[in-house]
């Protein structure tokens, strides 16, 4: 309260808000009557919010001030009549010019700027201010022109929808056992929306991801907030969203019965097998492939009804970075399509799996990359053979274990000569630096690829490792490989190991909120990725 009534006086220009308002009453006691100054609200917000045509100038209450005429002389009387006196408060200035002001203050301070005085509070009900909040804030624009069909003010929707549920905007990553996902809850139109992004059918890995909607909220009905389950086939029912702590939050299905199919299990084995994958099971020949199939359907089936999430960032950018970070699809055999992250590190590129699998979960890092470590391709023809490649990376990743061996050692290894690196190999970050040319690419024959079209030039290459693992994330190592950088929305990697290739493309879709306020809270979320899932 004593904040309330200091902020009061530091706005007014004068006391408390009390004896503001009162020595204002005296000042006008002169100018208006006793019935003016206790007029309802509505005629109040009428004449404070917009002035009539027949209003004189300065007869609101808000300009008056004491006028200490009896210190004035007649020559004083007349200068100070020649013109309309300098606002000496934000009470002094004209309520459209307040409208103004409290337009570009953030909406969380709308509310204590309310409780200053009555007058702020009646201005804080002028619509233009919340229409502003609504598309600076959160992107709404003519989205806003459906709200005056339905009879919704932009208060109502910023204070009973936006604003309360402002906290789950962005991208999480739902707690899914080793398979992860990625979950992205927007503003779309007068709803907030969590769609569930989904990688394209294997093996098209350049083709738009695929969404599904797994909840919304809106205020259709009781003038209130309203959230609704949007899994199954039913179409919506009730839900409910409960955060459990800062940076997560749970939904939970009431209506599950929505959920099952008339078909029983089998029915929706087969129609979540077609939006899953594109195909039917017997279009799947590898017996391997069909068990991994059904046993994700059976893990994942156990969330349909209650699902937590973690929030995850996009990655930040520098100018130094070898290509802009972002999500990426890519292919991961027998597994399918999965989403990874991919950010830079000083001389290191990472990329982490945001969708996984039972070998490598989700949250690990699947790739890491030495951009101090470039490697020089050789001609076409030697390109096409597995072991003209792999004597070169593996010269490559001999030469970088024994750097990080005279990195541990004494001081006095520190201060011996660098080595000067592996044929092929082109030291240092500085190869980075430059723009290079593209040069032919063709993959090694006998390496295995799930996609035969792909990328026949490329700009560079670089030592990497890549995560492998046992069914159930057991016995993990990393093995050497080729980072392949085709452009700036492409790359692959060649396991040397289980000779197959990898071929990434970027996710080119729009991802509002979803920005790491530093690079330190970026750094701290990925590790407690690995953490989720170790």
């Amino acid at each position: 309260m004593l904040l309330r009534m200091a902020v009061c006086a530091r706005l007014c220009g004068g006391g408390q808000s009390r004896r503001c308002r009162r020595r204002q009453r005296h000042s006008q006691a002169d100018q208006d009557s006793d019935s003016e100054m206790d007029m309802d609200d509505e005629e109040e917000e009428e004449r404070v919010v917009g002035k009539t045509k027949d209003e004189p100038e300065g007869s609101s209450c808000h300009n008056s001030r004491p006028s200490g005429a009896g210190a004035l002389g007649s020559g004083d009387s007349a200068s100070a009549s020649a013109g309309p006196p300098h606002p000496q408060s934000l009470l002094d200035l004209p309520p459209e010019l307040l409208v103004e002001i409290f337009s570009s203050l953030p909406g969380t301070a709308l509310p204590n700027l309310a409780l200053v005085c009555k007058k702020f509070r009646q201005i804080l009900n002028t619509e233009t201010i919340w229409r502003r909040r609504c598309t600076e804030e959160f992107g709404m624009r003519d989205d806003l022109r459906k709200m005056e069909i339905v009879g919704m003010s932009s208060r109502d929707l910023y204070v009973k929808l936006l604003h309360p549920y402002r906290h789950i905007l962005g991208l999480w990553q739902p707690d899914i056992g080793p398979y992860g996902g990625l979950l992205n809850v927007v503003v779309d139109g007068l709803f907030i929306i969590g769609w569930m992004y989904l990688p394209p059918h294997d093996p098209r890995v350049e083709d738009p991801m695929r969404r599904r909607p797994l909840f919304r909220i809106h205020m259709w009905e009781k003038n209130k907030a309203t959230i609704e389950c949007m899994y199954g086939h039913k179409g919506p029912h009730k839900g409910d969203i409960q955060t459990v702590k800062k940076d997560e939050f749970s939904t939970k299905c009431n209506q599950t019965d929505h959920h099952r199919m008339p078909g029983g299990r089998q029915e929706e084995f087969r129609t979540w097998l077609e939006e899953e994958w594109g195909r039917t099971l017997e279009d799947i020949f590898h017996e391997h492939m069909q068990e991994l199939i059904l046993m994700k359907f059976i893990y994942t089936s156990q969330y349909d009804n209650c699902l937590t999430y973690r929030r995850i960032y996009l990655p930040p950018c520098l100018p130094s970075d070898l290509l802009q970070p972002g999500l990426f699809k890519g292919t991961y055999g027998s597994h399918g399509l999965e989403i990874i992250m991919l950010s830079f590190h000083d001389s290191k590129a990472k990329a982490t799996k945001l969708t996984g699998d039972p070998n490598v979960p989700a949250g690990q890092l699947t790739l890491e990359i030495d951009l101090n470590c470039p490697v020089r391709l050789p001609d076409l023809e030697h390109q096409r053979s597995m072991e003209e490649l792999s004597r070169l990376v593996l010269g490559v990743h001999e030469e970088a274990q024994r750097g990080l061996q005279a990195r541990d050692a004494p001081s006095e290894a520190a201060e011996a000569d660098p080595p000067q690196g592996a044929e092929g190999v082109e030291p240092g970050a500085a190869a980075c630096s430059a723009a290079p040319e593209a040069q032919p690419f063709v993959l090694p024959l006998g390496v295995m690829t799930r996609n035969e079209v792909y990328p026949r030039t490329c700009k560079m290459c670089f030592y990497g490792t890549g995560l492998i693992a046992g069914h159930g994330f057991t016995s993990p190592e990393r093995t050497p490989g080729l980072f392949v950088l085709f452009d700036d929305d492409r790359f692959g990697f060649i396991w040397l190991e289980l000779k197959s290739f990898s071929l990434y493309s970027r996710l080119t879709d729009q991802l509002s909120h979803a920005q790491a306020p530093s690079i330190e809270r970026f750094e701290a979320m990925l590790r407690n990725m690995q953490s989720w899932t170790s």
